[in-house]
């Protein structure tokens, strides 16, 4: 079984002029969780629950250290609101970008970025995205 360190992980982002940005190395932290819907087919009768599959859901967190180009790129993509605009894609690769290391792809809308200045602190920013439409498992 072949084990990563989080360290290796790669993230990129289209910023607003659809052009994909690695912003790996401003990151401390992320993560695609995915999840499937499930409908409930319990008929009278039954002692048992049953269920179909259904849609696909699945979001993604960043965590990191804020530079001002960084929060241009996510400032500029929030909301994702010019109407008929191509939603921006991301690429994800937990073990890094390596030939042959899992790579997920897909569209998303950024639905939130803070950005936090601690007095003793850096500053940092968070992020979320919302999959949209058929996410890609692939390799690099």
């Amino acid at each position: 079984m072949a084990f990563n360190y989080g360290s290796k992980a790669v993230f990129k982002i289209d910023d607003s002029g659809n052009v994909l940005r690695d912003v790996s190395t401003y990151l401390t932290s992320a993560g695609v969780p995915r999840a499937a819907d499930t409908g409930e087919t319990s008929a009278l009768g039954g002692t048992s629950k049953a269920y179909i599959a259904g849609l696909i859901d699945g979001t993604f967190a960043l965590e990191g250290l804020w530079d001002p180009t960084v929060d241009g790129y996510l400032a500029g993509i929030l909301g994702n609101d010019s109407v008929g605009a191509a939603l921006p894609d991301y690429e994800y690769g937990p073990a890094g970008s390596t030939g042959g290391f899992v790579k997920y792809t897909g569209k998303f809308i950024l639905t939130a970025y803070e950005v936090q200045t601690p007095v003793d602190g850096p500053a940092t920013f968070s992020a979320e995205g919302q999959l949209s439409g058929t996410q890609t498992r692939t390799t690099w």
